[in-house]
Parts: structure tokens; C-alpha cells; sequence
């Protein structure tokens, strides 16, 4: 089968590629979310996008170097030929080092594979990648968690003076982004990022909550993403949470998951996952939010690093 490399096209391209990561949603970490994902100011630069089609023109496979995340992402048609991974990963390779002093390079990149998928992580080796899991510092791995919302919902408490509402649009972007860089210690979220993700067909303002408090402030944040029709199954998925470090330990986090999952349940979905980060102390405190209300390791994830200079 003659696989045809072809330049990102965003108009037409976003969708297909949501679409054929939905063909096999459970051979990836990312699938519900990927709106939130493609929304990002990596889309700014086309030229850090791949994807390969047949002769037919149906797509076969994508990958993107995603700098807010310093991770590659990457797919592939379940009926691709087994080389496309490698070819995707070898484009990758060679595109993180072309960039690498570059506004949108890095000097190391990152991919996420699930720890059963034995192929990709020699591929990932053969290229010079290798497992954090292990690492003498900074050990790291990640685990994908799933939730199966019950017929009883699950109990919030709320502390007295705060409120969870949706984000109010516009209006609150830049407010939202402030205390997004605050949460997570980074400046990668923008407005024009936030702001692309209301644009999206898959994103909906009610499952946009945040937490504010009696004087006014967003204090905390969390998104959730429906699909209807994920590999049949209507799905679920938090992308992303935090919550200011100003009010921490009272209990906002857990009331914004149990929010976000009652509202996902209204909407039908069968399951919902969360993506958490692992290491040397694991469980690690979101580890232990989120297996505080139900869920439970669906997927290991193995973290996989090259360094570019």
C-alpha cells in the first residue's frame, strides 16, 4: 500500500484526525480530550504536523509535535501497514531536531506509550528513547484511570462561601488563563488557546466549570469532554483540573470531579477517564483524589524521553 506524506490542512484535517483515533480508542492515552489538545498553539506552526494518506486519500496516520505538552502525539489507522508507526516516529525524530533552537523546539521530547504495546516501545528505543519509569531522579510514568458512573451519584461537599458554576466565555479567559499558570507552575496556556477551545464542535459551556470563591475569585477549574459514540460507548474525560494553590486541602478539587462527573452522567456517558501523573512516591496526592471517588488504574503508561542536544 503506497503511503503518501501530505501537508496539515486545519479546516479539514482536525476532525479526520479525531476520527481515526476513535477507530481504536483504547490503543491510546488521549481520545476524548483531543480537542482540548489540538486547540493548542502547537496548531500554530503546520509545519510541526504530519499525516499520511493512501492513494484513495484516506488517512492512515498523523503525529505532531505538541511544544505546550513537550510531548509527541501520534496515530494510526488500525489498517495502516505496521511500518507507518515507525515512519511516523522516525518524521518526528528528525523534525524535533531540526527545531530544536527554534521558538516551538525543545531540548528534549517526550511520548507516552501504554505499557502493553510492545512494538512501539522498541520502536521508540531503536530511535534512541528510553523509559522514565526507572530514572535514579525524577522517576516518571503515567497511569490513565477510568470511572464507571454508577445509577446512585455521588455525594459533593462543597466548603461554605464557594460556588461551582461554568466558565462565563470570553469574558473569563484571561482570568482563566492566570490561574491556570498558577495551578500548574507554566506559562503554556494562552488566551488565544482558551480561547480556541470554545470553537470546537465537541466542546460544551456547562461541562466548563469553575470554582469561585465568596469574594468573586476563580479559584479553581475543570473541563470535561463528551463523546457520544467513543468505539460505541459513550465516554467521558477530565482534561484539565486544578485548583489555586491559595486553597488547597479543603476539598475544591474533589467537589469540581464529582461536579464534572454528575454533569457527564446526565449526558449518558458509560465511562470516564483521567489521565494522572505517577512517580517514586506514587500514589501520588491526584492519584489519591481521584481513587477517592471510584476511579481506578484502566491503563499504565510508560514515559519515553530523547535528548536533543
Amino acid at each position: 500500500m503506497p503511503l503518501l506524506r501530505c501537508p496539515y490542512e486545519e479546516e479539514r484535517d482536525t476532525q479526520r484526525m479525531l476520527e481515526l483515533v476513535y477507530l481504536a480508542p483504547a490503543e491510546y492515552l488521549h481520545t476524548t480530550d483531543l480537542p482540548y489538545r489540538f486547540a493548542s498553539w502547537a496548531f500554530d506552526c503546520p509545519e510541526n504536523i504530519a499525516l499520511w494518506e493512501d492513494e484513495r486519500g484516506e488517512l492512515l496516520g498523523w503525529a505532531v509535535l505538541q511544544t505546550p505538552f513537550w510531548t509527541i502525539d501520534y496515530a494510526t489507522h488500525p489498517n495502516a501497514p505496521n511500518e507507518l508507526r515507525l515512519r511516523l516516529l522516525e518524521w518526528a525524530d528528525a523534525r524535533a531536531e531540526a527545531i530544536r533552537d527554534t521558538a516551538s523546539g525543545h531540548p528534549c521530547w517526550f511520548v507516552n506509550v501504554l505499557r502493553y504495546q510492545g512494538q512501539q516501545i522498541r520502536d521508540l528505543e531503536a530511535l534512541g528513547f528510553a523509559s522514565q519509569e526507572h530514572v535514579p531522579q525524577y522517576a516518571w510514568s503515567k497511569a490513565l484511570l477510568k470511572y464507571t458512573p454508577s445509577l446512585a451519584p455521588l455525594a459533593s461537599s462543597l466548603p461554605p462561601g464557594f460556588r461551582i458554576r461554568p466558565l462565563s466565555g470570553v469574558s473569563e479567559v484571561a482570568a482563566y488563563v492566570a490561574l491556570h499558570r498558577e495551578a500548574f507552575q507554566s506559562e503554556s496556556m494562552t488566551e488565544a488557546w482558551r480561547q480556541r477551545t470554545f470553537q470546537h464542535s465537541a466542546y460544551q459551556p456547562d461541562l466548563d466549570i469553575v470554582v469561585e470563591a465568596e469574594d468573586g475569585r476563580m479559584v479553581g477549574f475543570c473541563i470535561c469532554w463528551f463523546a457520544p459514540n467513543e468505539g460505541g460507548t459513550p465516554t467521558g474525560r477530565v482534561e484539565p483540573m486544578g485548583v489555586s494553590s491559595e486553597f488547597h486541602r479543603i476539598g475544591l478539587g474533589k467537589a469540581l470531579l464529582i461536579e464534572g462527573i454528575r454533569r457527564l452522567q446526565e449526558r449518558g456517558a458509560a465511562q470516564v477517564f483521567v489521565e494522572c501523573d505517577l512517580n517514586s512516591n506514587y500514589p501520588t496526592p491526584a492519584f489519591a483524589l481521584y481513587e477517592s471517588v471510584g476511579f481506578r488504574v484502566f491503563q499504565e503508561v510508560l514515559v519515553y524521553r530523547k535528548n536533543y542536544i
